[in-house]
């Protein structure tokens, strides 16, 4: 039986979580993934994985880029952890757009190569600069659904866990799923980052999925409406029924992803079972802390 325990002690997001498994595949495995990735990435998404240290550990870090830039120019940021939450709310005209990348999760870059791998492709939205397109949930399906290259499994794996996201965040800005829209920009990001999770959990195929207790961090997060406490409501409401600590560390450790991909995959939260590993891997966030900043996937 293979079973997967991931170390969740500077908590979770969906780049951490995807270059963690990355580094559990062959060089093979490592490539086929790439290709895919690259394969399903619309016109103007940058995705690479690159080599990252942290506290004198080498793993591998998860970037994304969205025309060639940084996000910072939207509204607004939770900064957190390395990056950041861009969360367009317009409630009073019956709509969110809302879109959260936190704890390193889509950080911005460059081309970057990793074991010999290179991978970048071109990105452009609507118009110039960062595209102010919105869409539905319906369109999210549509898009998800054009994943033609990725198993029919694969592609449900995907939607459950952005569902996941869209009722969490459907839920704390009381706002019916089917009313909510979403930038294009963040829209993307988050297909991206939980695409990759899932063809990655797919491709490791493990029996049994365990996890530590999850770390969110502590302090508070500036975002649209004022200042809201760690973990951001709608990561704390994908994280009810999981074990969850804060820690020492002030700053946002879990992001709306990461909680989501756990609670999609995890079949039990606790200590690491009795396990022959052989397989380490290692994603890392961006920020630095005293604690290596990653999470640590082991593989029988």
């Amino acid at each position: 039986m293979k079973r997967l325990f991931l170390d969740c002690g500077m908590g979770a997001a969906g780049d951490m979580l995807s270059a963690a498994l990355f580094e559990l595949l062959d060089d093979e495995e490592k490539q086929t993934f790439l290709d895919t990735m690259k394969a399903l990435a619309p016109e103007g998404v940058s995705i690479s994985i690159r080599p990252e240290i942290k506290c004198g550990l080498l793993g591998s870090h998860f970037d994304v880029v969205i025309n060639g830039e940084e996000e910072q120019s939207l509204d607004y940021h939770e900064s957190a952890h390395g990056d950041h939450v861009h969360t367009h709310e317009h409630t009073h005209d019956g709509y969110t757009h809302a879109h959260e990348h936190t704890h390193g999760e889509h950080v911005h870059t460059h081309e970057h190569n990793h074991s010999g791998h290179s991978h970048e492709h071109a990105l452009t939205h609507h118009g110039n600069g960062h595209a102010h397109a919105h869409h539905s949930m319906a369109d999210v399906e549509n898009i998800i659904n054009g994943f033609d290259v990725l198993s029919e499994d694969v592609r449900k794996s995907i939607m459950d866990v952005y569902r996941l996201i869209a009722e969490a965040e459907s839920a704390v800005h009381g706002i019916e799923v089917s009313e909510m829209h979403f930038h294009e920009v963040g829209m993307m990001d988050a297909i991206i980052g939980v695409t990759a999770a899932c063809l990655l959990m797919d491709m490791l195929r493990p029996d049994q999925v365990y996890a530590s207790p999850v770390r969110v961090g502590k302090g508070h997060v500036k975002c649209a409406h004022g200042i809201l406490p760690v973990p951001a409501p709608a990561t704390a409401r994908l994280l009810l029924g999981v074990p969850v600590y804060s820690g020492n560390i002030e700053a946002k450790l879990c992001t709306p992803t990461g909680a989501a991909l756990l609670r999609h995959f995890v079949s039990e939260f606790g200590d690491q079972p009795v396990m022959t590993v052989r397989r380490i891997g290692y994603g890392m966030g961006t920020k630095d802390f005293e604690v290596c900043n990653c999470v640590r996937a082991l593989m029988e």
